[in-house]
């Protein structure tokens, strides 16, 4: 089986793939491609059996794709971070979709599903378009996390700020604990209310109830005290590009 994954999270490809090969040594992953316009220039020239579609790319709606390029007859099974309503527009139109961070079950479960339905998979794209579109934004509420050979919930409520820490990208909670995730804080930044948290430079994303002290600097830039305390915290302050913007965020 050929398959393309069409994915803007170089991490979340490269998984989606080992677990792939995990489930079935015999499929081939054609391509991995991070952009609209990269995946209409494939398509344009190649074919795959089946699609792995992250609905939110980095420079758009993914269904976009297919106002520029008609694919016919190959199935797509979705990859999605958002729980509610892009989840029930697919349902509607009985789509396969795997929720991140994908666990090898699930993986299992649609491929199951496109080998019994890949003969009759139809998608009305116009109506998933006007699902989404047509709705609120919604944010991410809760994340999975992976404690040795336990899976856990962790509500977004409970998450004082998320974190680099050598190249690898981290959420902390309130009560102290660190736990690492399959995201890039760029994704991360649009997946949380922006309400609630705020990417003060390249290495932080915090919430708002995690500040318990400002001190101006010199350049316009702003010292924060976050809790649970940081290890190092030089990291945590406010870069002047995004000054402005951070006391705009303080005042809503």
């Amino acid at each position: 089986m050929d398959v393309l994954i069409i994915e803007d999270e170089k991490i979340a490809a490269e998984k989606l793939e080992r677990l792939l090969l995990e489930v079935d040594p015999t499929i081939k992953v054609r391509a991995k491609i991070e952009s609209i316009k990269k995946s209409v220039n494939w398509l344009m020239k190649n074919q795959a059996d089946l699609i792995f579609l992250d609905i939110q790319l980095s420079d758009g709606i993914s269904f976009s794709i297919f106002d520029q390029i008609q694919i016919i007859n190959t199935p797509i099974i979705f990859t999605t971070a958002y729980d509610q309503y892009a989840i029930k527009a697919f349902e509607l139109n009985s789509i396969a979709y795997l929720l991140k961070p994908i666990r090898i079950n699930d993986l299992e479960a649609s491929l199951r599903k496109y080998k019994t339905l890949k003969t009759s998979f139809t998608i009305d794209f116009d109506h998933l378009l006007k699902q989404i579109e047509g709705k609120e934004a919604e944010y991410k509420k809760r994340f999975i996390i992976q404690i040795g050979e336990r899976l856990s919930k962790v509500d977004i409520e409970n998450v004082a700020y998320f974190y680099i820490f050598e190249k690898s990208v981290y959420l902390k909670l309130f009560k102290g604990n660190s736990y690492p995730v399959d995201f890039s804080l760029d994704k991360l930044e649009e997946m949380v209310n922006p309400n609630e948290f705020f990417r003060i430079n390249r290495k932080y994303l915090v919430n708002m109830r995690s500040i318990t002290k400002m001190t101006t600097l010199s350049r316009s830039r702003v010292k924060l005290e976050l809790i649970p305390q940081p290890e190092d915290n030089s990291d945590t302050i406010v870069s002047i590009e995004r000054a402005s913007n951070f006391w705009r965020w303080l005042d809503r």
